[in-house]
């Protein structure tokens, strides 16, 4: 799978990395892919809450060494 963008928001807490994450998908074309890596334990549900409410596709979600790992690709 090829990454088109990836941004990190580690450091950052609700309701910051999505708001990032909304920007960041704002600027790319349908179907690319956008990596976005968090330390939020929160943001596994707010992706997962993002995802369903916006259309754009959660395509995983990993956790490793407490930082969380988030596939999403532009509808």
């Amino acid at each position: 799978m090829t990454i088109d963008r990836e941004i990190d928001t580690r450091g950052l807490n609700c309701p910051l990395p999505i708001l990032r994450t909304k920007k960041a998908l704002s600027d790319m074309q349908s179907g690319q892919v956008l990596k976005i890596v968090a330390t939020d334990p929160g943001a596994v549900k707010d992706f997962a809450a993002f995802a369903k409410q916006t259309g754009n596709q959660l395509l995983s979600s990993t956790e490793s060494n407490q930082e969380f790992e988030f596939l999403m690709q532009r509808k």
